[in-house]
């Protein structure tokens, strides 16, 4: 059967019907809580950025790469992550990476005090943003084709693991400095538990037998999913980019506190968080590649706004949730184009691959920020740069990606 036909062909699991069972929902919850959970840890050192520069003293660029060297080892290493999934299950792999991720997590109380240490366990951090990789599968095989959209769009609420860590991460460092990284470990730890007793892989799932690096060839071998994961380079690449860098933007830019920037930075995660949702529904309602368009659109509009650097009240508070509207919007929009032409048993394989292309487009914009404000003393050219990608974006979305299911 060739790629195209694959694409296009009914799944195993288009059969299920109207009916979504409960073990499907119980399934999306504790997938999503555990998506939360490790997204929280892939994103602790970025809340806390300004209070290890206090003993550090790091410069700009210094800061960026320390926040995103986690982001550049959970996006690569959903890689490999996906395709174990395919292959072992969601069942192994979900609590098997989230009980991992609490080493690095702890390790962080004796690291913090040194720039080298605080770099080495960040890149041990980047396992907690592999579970991407494991719950679009699992969510995937367990929803029928017209309730994939919103499923998937569900457990990407996970990645409000960003919010929390930008809310709670600060506040319990207050009271101590141990405090967020032993908070952390203990759910985690409790989490794993749960995911040992309610994470069920789907009974007829389609199991790969060949080899993984021939697996993620075919996936590779795919055009669309370079395609895609170009789109979502650019929408969940914008929220992670923002997610880790924004606290320390608005400390620069606007001389805000680090408790003040990370609330507001929680904020935006948060709206990205809601409307990931309401990508998927509206994409189970109208094609997911005018979704995806439009939300681009409205990103690219509200990035050139904020290049032009408005005062944080109010215009500048509107631009951010704006585009994190737009952002959280593509990027339900774009995975639910994903449960739509990828072959069931490649799910895992090609969600890491877009995943990771995804999680990597939001490790270079820190370090482009960075860099350009140490250069120009200025972030309006990479905000430019932001809206020039997502006018890019939307056009091929709108001409291309509505032709996927008739010329892939």
């Amino acid at each position: 059967m060739s790629a195209a036909e694959e694409r296009t062909s009914p799944r195993p699991d288009a059969a299920a019907g109207e009916r979504v069972s409960p073990t499907a929902y119980v399934n999306l919850v504790v997938a999503t809580v555990g998506f939360t959970l490790t997204f929280w840890a892939w994103n602790l050192i970025a809340p806390l950025a300004g209070e290890f520069d206090k003993t550090l003293h790091m410069s700009s660029f210094a800061q960026s790469l320390l926040v995103a060297v986690p982001v550049l080892v959970g996006s690569l290493g959903r890689v490999p992550v996906g395709a174990l999934t395919d292959r072992y299950g969601a069942r192994l792999m979900f609590p098997l990476v989230s009980g991992l991720t609490i080493l690095p997590v702890l390790l962080l109380i004796p690291a913090k005090s040194s720039y080298g240490a605080l770099l080495g366990v960040g890149f041990l951090l980047g396992l907690g943003g592999t579970t991407f990789a494991i719950g679009v599968p699992l969510v995937n095989s367990w929803f029928p084709p017209h309730k994939r959209g919103l499923g998937v769009g569900v457990f990407g609420m996970g990645m409000g693991g960003v919010a929390l860590s930008g809310y709670f991460t600060p506040r319990l460092w207050k009271h101590g400095h141990d405090l967020p990284f032993t908070v952390l470990a203990v759910a985690l730890a409790v989490y794993v538990g749960l995911a040992l007793l309610f994470v069920r892989d789907r009974p007829d799932r389609v199991v790969p037998t060949a080899p993984l690096a021939g697996r993620l060839a075919t996936a590779g071998r795919l055009r669309v999913t370079w395609e895609l994961s170009g789109l979502y380079a650019i929408g969940f690449g914008g929220i992670v980019a923002f997610g880790v860098y924004l606290p320390t933007y608005l400390k620069t830019w606007y001389h805000l506190s680090a408790t003040d920037a990370g609330t507001r930075a929680a904020g935006f995660a948060l709206v990205t968080v809601v409307f990931r949702p309401l990508g998927g529904w509206l994409s189970d309602r109208v094609h997911p590649a005018r979704v995806t368009a439009w939300s681009l659109a409205l990103t690219a509009l509200l990035a050139i706004v904020q290049a032009f650097d408005p005062e944080l009240s109010p215009v500048g508070t509107i631009a951010f949730l704006l585009m994190a509207a737009g952002l959280g919007t593509s990027s339900g929009a774009v995975f639910a184009l994903v449960a739509q032409v990828t072959p069931v048993a490649q799910v895992g394989s090609v969600t890491g691959i877009v995943g990771a292309v995804g999680g990597l487009g939001g490790f270079v914009p820190p370090l482009v920020m960075g860099a350009i404000y140490s250069a120009k003393g200025s972030y309006s050219i990479g905000f430019m740069l932001l809206s020039d990608l997502a006018l890019a974006g939307c056009v091929y979305a709108a001409v291309r990606m509505r032709q996927v299911h008739t010329d892939s």
